[in-house]
């Protein structure tokens, strides 16, 4: 079965790898407690009150569990937390692209990320509403449950903004995107707000490339720079369906030639809070 789930900037993917393949490793860990304990699945289902079919359908493979289930057979097997530890693997992937887990795995341990964005607002700085508008706007239409988990993973990454010691981060965003007002002027509002308050992290530079510009470095498209926990620099771009981790040295020096002119040519950080707030006091 194909697993429908997004990308950083909220259009739908098919996910290549196939999550239900993480969620079958899943439900063998938990039937291996199980057995470990002598139990049956009737008398797992007895003892955390859920339906034999339910804890069937997670040992299968076929069913995401909720919190509630995975606390309760925690608890009951005694899995010193090795349950729970691998719950939080899978639904931290859940609701992510395939092609975007390898960047994602990057990200979690970058000392610096530079990001120029012509598309939307990165994932980095979504508020919840604006990323819900994305995923509706791109068709096929999700699912509630599967909308859910691409806005929670999208959410969860946003801890890397404020976590110690601080991630580097330095945002480029075209004018344009925010006066797309996708979701409409109060979603708009709110995301700006939003920018505003991102904007004023210490760890944090956003720049805005205004409408007109006679000279652009990015008219080939968005892409990310990152310095890994090696203090070595990768490059990634993506599109429809499609996203590449770049690691070829050369390749990575034209995307850093590139993002050093974007902020020359972008506005300067104080320049473009200001033009935040005017956009926001226009809404």
């Amino acid at each position: 079965m194909t697993t429908v789930v997004h990308d950083d900037d909220g259009g739908e993917q098919e996910n290549e790898v196939n999550l239900d393949e993480e969620l079958r490793s899943f439900g063998r860990l938990i039937k291996a407690f199980r057995k470990k304990t002598g139990l049956t699945q009737q008398d797992l289902a007895e003892q955390i009150r859920y339906s034999v079919e339910y804890v069937g359908s997670v040992e299968q493979g076929r069913r995401h569990p909720s919190e509630r289930f995975v606390a309760r057979v925690e608890e009951t097997l005694g899995a010193y937390g090795v349950i729970h530890t691998a719950f939080r693997e899978v639904s931290r992937r859940r609701g992510m692209a395939a092609w975007f887990l390898r960047w994602a795995e990057l990200e979690d341990g970058a000392l610096t990320l530079n990001t120029y964005e012509c598309r939307v607002v990165p994932g980095l700085l979504q508020t919840e509403d604006y990323a819900r508008a994305l995923i509706r706007n791109v068709p096929p239409l999700p699912d509630a449950e599967e909308e859910q988990a691409r806005v929670q993973v999208r959410l969860a990454r946003q801890q890397l903004l404020r976590r110690t010691p601080y991630v580097q981060f330095s945002f480029i965003i075209e004018e344009a995107v925010l006066e797309r007002q996708i979701g409409g002027p109060e979603v708009t509002a709110a995301l700006l707000d939003h920018l505003l308050l991102c904007a004023a992290l210490p760890n944090v530079d956003l720049q805005i490339m205004p409408k007109v510009c006679h000279d652009h470095a990015g008219t080939d498209g968005s892409f990310q720079l990152l310095e890994t926990e090696e203090n070595e620099w990768v490059g990634y771009i993506e599109g429809h369906k499609t996203g590449r981790v770049i690691s070829d040295p050369k390749a990575v020096s034209v995307l850093h030639q590139r993002y050093a002119k974007l902020r020359i040519q972008a506005l300067k950080p104080a320049e473009s809070m200001s033009l935040l707030k005017e956009m926001r006091g226009s809404l």
